[in-house]
């Protein structure tokens, strides 16, 4: 009797970068679980999941084409009932290619190589993969279903490709990273691409972090009237099933649809997950950080704490003559909320070493910042020291609107491994404190209302150095996630003065941010992989 529906499962897993060996075993164990509990037909995983994504320049390695057969062949050899698609690298004649491959019936029966590859923002496929130029159809229960990668649904021409080739559904998997908003510009795709086929589109995406990439599954399936019938949750591992029915036009039955997260509850949970993943993949024990009674170091804290659980989180005062009363009784109460190990350690001694050592070299001239770089300086040192000799992560707590100015010491305040706000606005930063504060008080109100400073100098306010941080991250966003000139941005009524000493600024302090610790994506344009300037250039801010 004839099948009259499909059970697929949807495989959002979180493999490891260049663990060939265990991501296999655990696409095995995975699809195994899947075919026993829901008697799946078909599972699904992620682009480039025996990899993990992105391998970078692993993909040149020359042991890649026998490690990858090598997996295929115990994927083969697994005696599974359910069929698997997956995603790997294949080498073939020497070139590299971005393969979908569906394992039927202990054999793969069928490959396709991507076609569109992306090389803006974060990516950079072309350096590694050679394209495919033709479309892979195969029959699964009667249906002639379209294998697709990722950036092949981002573009027109692979769906009508596959719809001309006669596909009635199209399979598409994915490793795509989140940044804001990133949620509604898939679906909004998925359902032209839908449309345009006249199709249901399966689309799969892993979950985890890597690096500066943080990926947020929400893996869904949608009918060929551009409706979603299932989505799944976002930052979630977990497999997903969905049943397509097999009339005259294959259909999804309507599933469970893992509601959309609001803006800030998305950005949080990216962060965390992106901490967690760095922290555990790379081997560290736990983490450790200077809680200052600030904003950004009681953000960076309730983070770590949520990622890694509070057994796991140091938090170190590191008082001066400077530092006020209100921010180490602040630092230590919140400390005491969220259950860290929490201890105060004075910088004066060390300071007074330093300057002791340097008196000579600066006898006859004024205080100026090199005396408030050297506090942050003795900050750095005692943080480093505390990791080599516990196993510890530093967590820098700079936040992108600094980063973007260098209002942050070398050596200093950046001295760290992983900076988990890296890549959010200082006004951002405020918004994030008030919502976890929702789920539960962890950062004292205090910390939250008083002006920021850095306490460096008596009285101290960020405000002394830049333009108020509404203001400053509106200039910020133009030209450095939008790439506005400084006439754009003051003909939006922005003063004109402010706009350049920002540009000035960002401009001048691209050497600091080439020497910063990585930090989450969240943005379409954050530091690091996405925005590559000169540090030694002669570009004149203007047009």
């Amino acid at each position: 009797m004839q099948s009259t529906s499909i059970k697929l499962a949807l495989a959002q897993i979180n493999p490891m970068v260049g663990d060939i060996d265990a991501n296999t075993a655990t696409v095995i164990s995975t699809a195994r679980e899947a075919e026993q509990s829901q008697a799946a037909d078909l599972i699904i995983f992620p682009e480039l999941v025996l990899t993990g994504y992105p391998p970078e320049d692993l993909l040149m390695r020359p042991s890649l084409e026998w490690r990858i057969n090598r997996a295929l062949d115990a994927l083969c050899q697994a005696n599974l009932s359910v069929a698997l698609l997956i995603g790997y690298p294949r080498v073939v004649a020497g070139r590299v290619f971005n393969m979908a491959g569906l394992i039927r019936d202990g054999s793969l029966v069928a490959e396709y190589a991507k076609q569109c590859l992306p090389n803006y923002q974060v990516f950079d496929e072309k350096r590694y993969f050679l394209p495919g130029n033709q479309a892979c159809i195969v029959d699964i229960a009667g249906v002639k279903t379209a294998l697709t990668v990722c950036e092949d649904i981002w573009q027109p021409e692979p769906m009508l490709q596959a719809k001309a080739a006669g596909a009635q559904l199209m399979l598409n998997i994915n490793a795509s990273p989140y940044h804001r908003g990133k949620t509604q510009e898939r679906r909004q795709l998925l359902t032209e691409r839908a449309l345009q086929g006249s199709m249901p589109i399966v689309y799969v995406n892993q979950v985890g972090g890597q690096d500066e990439l943080v990926f947020d599954g929400h893996s869904m399936a949608v009918n060929a009237d551009g409706s979603l019938a299932m989505q799944a949750p976002a930052f979630e591992e977990g497999v997903y099933f969905t049943t397509l029915t097999l009339g005259s036009t294959p259909q999804f039955v309507k599933g469970e649809n893992a509601p959309d997260l609001p803006s800030l509850a998305s950005i949080y949970r990216a962060l965390v997950l992106g901490v967690r993943d760095y922290v555990n993949k790379n081997g560290f024990k736990g983490v450790v950080l200077g809680l200052s009674g600030g904003i950004d170091s009681a953000l960076t804290l309730a983070i770590a704490v949520d990622a890694l659980g509070p057994e796991r989180v140091d938090a170190v005062m590191m008082p001066f003559t400077y530092t006020s009363d209100m921010s180490q009784t602040d630092a230590a109460d919140q400390a005491s909320r969220m259950g860290v190990r929490y201890r105060s350690i004075g910088i004066e001694p060390i300071y007074k070493a330093f300057t002791d050592g340097l008196a000579a070299e600066f006898q006859g001239l004024p205080l100026d910042t090199t005396e408030e770089n050297l506090q942050a300086r003795c900050r750095g040192v005692l943080l480093m020291a505390l990791s080599n000799k516990k196993g510890l992560l530093v967590l820098t707590t700079g936040n992108k609107s600094e980063l973007a100015v260098g209002y942050s010491t070398l050596y200093g305040d950046m001295a760290g491994g992983f900076d988990v706000l890296k890549d959010v606005p200082k006004t951002v930063v405020f918004e994030l404190a008030r919502f976890r504060n929702t789920e539960s008080e962890v950062i004292p109100v205090s910390v939250i209302d008083r002006p920021p400073s850095a306490e460096l100098r008596p009285d101290q306010k960020d405000e002394d150095s830049l333009p108020p941080y509404d203001v400053l991250d509106a200039i910020l966003e133009r030209y450095v996630e939008q790439d506005c000139s400084a006439e754009q941005i003051v003909a939006e009524g922005f003063d004109a003065e402010q706009v350049r000493q920002v540009l000035r600024l960002v401009d001048l302090n691209e050497y600091k941010r080439r020497q910063a610790p990585i930090g989450p994506r969240l943005t379409k344009r954050g530091f690091g992989r996405d925005r590559r300037y000169p540090i030694t250039n002669g570009w004149r801010i203007g047009d």
